[in-house]
């Protein structure tokens, strides 16, 4: 008797869990999410909202679209993920000289919080590559380069 389409074969469960590249990245994101966010916590900041702040850091003020394209993030994603700081005086968020864009800038007190912030994310990173290894450190920013660049590709 053949299987229904509907019928859910254990093995392909077990597999996913063990070899699904979109599952393991997921996981493997949450833990390091979870370990910066506890070392960040002194600072205010969650380590999202910490990669949001260097961005527009380094940017300038920076158009929101394109704020979103540079960190793979979806438009309507980033704009809530940047009320709270907007809400803290971190950011502000100006109309543009094209009414229908909106510019992001880091406040003085975004960049106050930022630099309290970096220390300690320096710290948890160079947790992470020490427990690494440079070397495997190294390999898995490429790895998670070409990852990033095959599904933006694909």
């Amino acid at each position: 008797m053949e299987k229904q389409a509907t019928e859910l074969d254990l093995t392909q469960l077990i597999t996913i869990e063990d070899t699904c590249a979109c599952f393991n990245l997921r996981k493997a994101s949450r833990a390091v999410t979870q370990l910066f966010d506890e070392k960040l916590e002194p600072s205010g900041l969650l380590v999202t909202q910490l990669t949001i702040l260097v961005a527009i850091s380094i940017l300038g003020s920076v158009a929101i679209s394109d704020l979103a394209e540079g960190l793979v993030m979806d438009r309507t994603t980033l704009t809530r993920n940047l009320k709270p700081p907007e809400r803290e005086g971190l950011i502000q968020i100006n109309p543009g000289e094209d009414r229908r864009v909106r510019v992001v800038t880091l406040t003085d007190k975004g960049r106050s919080v930022l630099a309290q912030a970096l220390p300690l994310w320096q710290q948890t990173q160079a947790h992470i590559v020490e427990s690494l290894g440079q070397e495997r450190f190294n390999l898995l920013l490429s790895s998670l380069t070409t990852t990033v660049s095959i599904a933006r590709n694909s």
